[in-house]
């Protein structure tokens, strides 16, 4: 009941933010008619089909995005039309099709100050088109829904969210709509101009509809609404929705956000952001707290090497969660220790559950990840974690992260991010230890942290990972900057500083990938750093795409990666990341350079160490 009222007020706030004003002249278009069969219909038309559209937008695909996209063009059709119809009202006795007339309804029911000829149905048929143009604020209170349909999926309960956040919004309007029917009314009586209001209404409707057209909805006046009303909305969350905890350390706050890409607590300065971070010091043996019960693993949408597990039929085991993802670097460099973990002490009763939690789209794909557990020889199960269930139970932020369960089935210590794993030993083998097994001495694990797997060499590390799309896109330095979702020729400038980047040729940049339309392709990146990977995929139709490597102008010779040879050539097979350079020598600033020979491939992100 808290967030539908959070929800819904979020909506009144919508009428003080810019993004409102393509919006209005529609709903002025209605004013001095009566408001339960004119305004409200409108009103009730834009807010249930605004509900309806973010829905889809939210949980929905590419094929609800380009519906939506279809019905904007014919909801600009239809209000042109309209705008048109009251400006020229001759128009509509000339125009004798059917869409016509229905223009000419909508004409006449807005152009009737006694409202005789009006009717609910047009006005909400023209709210239906108004709320297919209408682009919302997305503070943080509409921001916190769409996560939340984006993360639990298509549900009643997401719907009626949106639903509050419109109604909301056309709570505030038809406040304005009453008051404006009153100006209206009175200026028709007093100074007589009824023809020049309704031509006025008909050029803002117009203005209105070239506003939508030109996209200025979506892009400056949102960015406007969101200085605005952001913190008002805020407020409003601060107040009255309670800091989430995590479950299993209930004294520790949990950050939200957006989705679980955006939940790292990342340093932009660091060398691989958030995931490198150690969530506290390491504690003696003797110290393990109790942090909380195991949460519910039952989120899973699919489990790998084992049938599903539940937190009842762990008790007895000493259990260790690690979330992961197959593209994280930090994930792939910890692994071994994972494994030789699970290996070591399995016949102990230690229970190892990697928890696959995505974050970019193709991480999604089970066959991707099962590809991934087989390639990376991961034996112990896997719970597939796509909607983010077992993630937000644990109220987790990072990857990788491990959570040390002991045999009463209670969280005792967790790990955040990469290293400390004798003391993650240590921790494993006193659990084992208070659940009587006594044979857990001997020497710590040795993995096999060779290839990609060989940890960081963080004290000469200055670069920080790079996202490729514009989402989360930083230091491109390519001339006129990213065009969004569109294809686009670019070019590399002739000098770098540290850190920055650039495509050249012709790439579609969308908003976690940037597709290479037209072979060749290149990305240029001037680093600092051991190891350079780029998390890379083919084209839709999955054919290789051949790639070669320059360092400084030059083939890599002995600091290629494991996935190029000493010319600098390999090929992108499967969406995963590639480790691209290794440097032999001497660390210092080099310009990295990888040219695509084939169109179609797909480049992600960018991490060092």
């Amino acid at each position: 009941m808290l967030l539908l009222l959070l929800s819904y007020c979020g909506g009144v706030l919508t009428i003080l933010s810019p993004c409102i004003l393509p919006v209005l002249p529609f709903v002025f278009a209605r004013a001095g008619q009566p408001f339960v069969r004119s305004g409200l219909p409108l009103l009730l038309g834009m807010a249930i089909t605004f509900a309806g559209v973010a829905t889809l937008a939210a949980v929905g695909g590419g094929w609800a995005v380009q519906a939506n996209e279809y019905g904007r063009y014919a909801a600009i059709a239809l209000l042109g039309l309209f705008g048109l119809t009251l400006v020229f009202p001759g128009l509509s006795d000339r125009l004798t099709r059917p869409l016509v007339a229905l223009g000419a309804r909508l004409s006449q029911s807005a152009d009737s100050a006694n409202g005789k000829s009006s009717s609910v149905a047009p006005s909400f048929l023209l709210g239906v088109a108004t709320g297919l143009l209408w682009s919302p604020c997305a503070g943080p209170i509409l921001g916190l829904l769409l996560t939340g349909a984006a993360l639990e999926g298509a549900s009643s309960h997401t719907s009626l969210l949106l639903l509050a956040y419109g109604l909301g919004a056309a709570t505030s309007l038809a406040a304005a709509l009453l008051i404006g029917g009153k100006v209206f009314a009175a200026l028709k009586r007093s100074l007589g101009v009824g023809e020049w209001i309704r031509r006025g209404l008909g050029v803002a409707v117009l203005a209105g509809v070239a506003a939508i057209a030109l996209g200025l909805d979506t892009g400056l006046l949102t960015r406007l609404s969101v200085a605005r009303t952001a913190s008002l909305e805020q407020g409003f969350l601060d107040r009255f929705h309670p800091r989430l905890q995590n479950p299993a350390a209930p004294n520790a706050d949990v950050v939200m956000s957006a989705g679980p890409g955006m939940m790292m607590a990342a340093d932009p300065h660091g060398a691989n952001g958030g995931m490198m971070m150690a969530a506290k010091p390491a504690m003696a043996a003797a110290a393990l707290p109790v942090e909380g019960e195991l949460p519910s693993l039952a989120g899973a949408v699919e489990w790998l090497n084992s049938p599903p597990l539940t937190t009842e039929g762990l008790r007895g085991k000493v259990v260790l969660i690690d979330f992961w993802t197959y593209s994280c670097i930090n994930c792939l460099r910890s692994l071994p220790y994972v494994r030789a973990w699970a290996d070591k002490y399995r016949d102990q009763g230690l229970v190892v559950i990697g928890v696959h939690a995505p974050e970019f789209a193709f991480e999604k794909n089970i066959d991707n990840v099962r590809r991934a557990v087989k390639d990376l020889n991961v034996t112990y199960p896997v719970a597939i974690d796509n909607n983010y269930a077992i993630w937000r139970a644990f109220g987790n932020q990072y990857w990788p992260a491990h959570y040390f369960v002991d045999a009463q089935g209670r969280v005792r210590y967790h790990h955040f991010g990469e290293g400390e794993y004798e003391q993650s030993e240590s921790v494993i083998r006193q659990l084992l230890a208070e659940a009587g097994k006594s044979t857990v001495a001997g020497d710590f694990v040795h993995a096999d942290a060779a290839g990609i797997g060989m940890a960081p060499d963080d004290a000469d590390s200055q670069s920080p990972e790079t996202y490729v799309g514009y989402s989360r896109a930083e230091n491109f330095a390519s001339p006129g900057g990213e065009v969004h979702d569109q294809p686009q020729a670019y070019a590399a400038p002739a000098a770098f500083e540290l850190n920055q980047w650039a495509l050249a040729g012709r790439w579609t940049v969308r908003d976690e990938k940037a597709v290479l339309a037209g072979a060749p392709g290149r990305i240029v990146y001037r680093f600092h750093a051991r190891d350079l990977h780029l998390v890379l995929g083919p084209g839709a139709d999955g054919k290789p795409v051949r790639f070669k490597v320059r360092l400084d102008g030059q083939a890599p010779g002995d600091s290629h990666g494991v996935d190029t040879d000493a010319q600098g050539l390999g090929s992108v097979t499967t969406q995963r990341l590639y480790q691209l350079v290794r440097q032999s020598g001497e660390i210092r600033d080099r310009t990295f350079e990888i040219e695509f020979l084939d169109p179609g491939v797909e480049a992600f992100a960018f991490t060092f160490g």
